[in-house]
């Protein structure tokens, strides 16, 4: 069953934000285009009808702005960015981001391809590089998640910089646990940060560590096994592929 309201198609298995008619959809573009929005090409573009968007602000093909969003002055928009439900400030650039029920501040750059879940606050000039994952969480100013990380249930401070594969381990198959990072902090690449614990201001953790204690401030972590070298181990073994 469909049914047609306020421009857009309703279907009995969710929601579809599409207008009535293409000629509607391309006039309200127009339209914002007059306030100030620069929107060069509308390939792909939805926007609801309420959004507000700012003066200076660019929108690249393929994005779609859902119910409930704000979105400041000179951000860039897209391409190909989801959002619903969301707030950004300004001057702010989300390349290929999806991001539903979130704040985002001023001065942020995403993507491309991240995801920032309900309930997560991206303060400001917060850099989120490509695959990383934000999920119910605070992230401080100046924070830097550059690559392949997911920070879930997690409350980050500012300066804070994540190396490349770091994961807040939140959920331990009954309850989701919250990881607390002070300002300053650096995580290494590859660290498992297994909730609930605490990193404090300024601190480190070793590349490769699985954190499952309390770190204090101006401390360096390490939790990993020494490396072992095991001399002639190919020619003893005999390995099952051709060298």
């Amino acid at each position: 069953m469909v049914r047609y309201y306020n421009n857009y198609i309703k279907h009995s298995g969710g929601i579809n934000i599409i207008f009535t008619t293409e000629a509607k959809r391309k006039k309200f573009l127009l339209n914002l285009r007059k306030t100030g929005v620069d929107i060069p090409c509308t390939d792909g573009v939805i926007i609801e009808e309420k959004t507000e968007i700012g003066t200076g602000t660019l929108i690249l093909p393929g994005t779609i702005i859902k119910e409930g969003c704000r979105i400041g002055k000179n951000c860039v928009i897209g391409p190909n960015t989801v959002l619903y439900k969301t707030q950004v400030g300004n001057d702010s650039s989300l390349n290929s981001v999806q991001a539903e029920e979130a704040v985002i501040g001023s001065g942020v750059t995403m993507g491309p391809f991240v995801h920032i879940r309900p309930g997560s606050v991206i303060k400001d000039r917060v850099h989120c590089g490509n695959f990383v994952e934000v999920k119910n969480s605070t992230v401080g100013e100046k924070t830097s998640v550059s690559h392949l990380t997911y920070v879930g249930d997690s409350d980050v401070g500012s300066g804070v910089n994540f190396g490349c594969g770091v994961v807040t381990v939140n959920f331990n198959g009954k309850v989701k646990n919250r990881c607390e990072i002070g300002d300053n902090a650096f995580i290494g690449c590859n660290t498992n940060l297994v909730a609930p614990v605490s990193i404090g201001d300024r601190a480190y953790t070793a590349a490769g560590s699985t954190i499952t204690e309390d770190v204090p401030e101006d401390t360096l972590a390490i939790a990993r096994e020494r490396q072992v070298n095991k001399e002639n181990w190919v020619k003893i073994k005999k390995p099952y592929r051709e060298s």
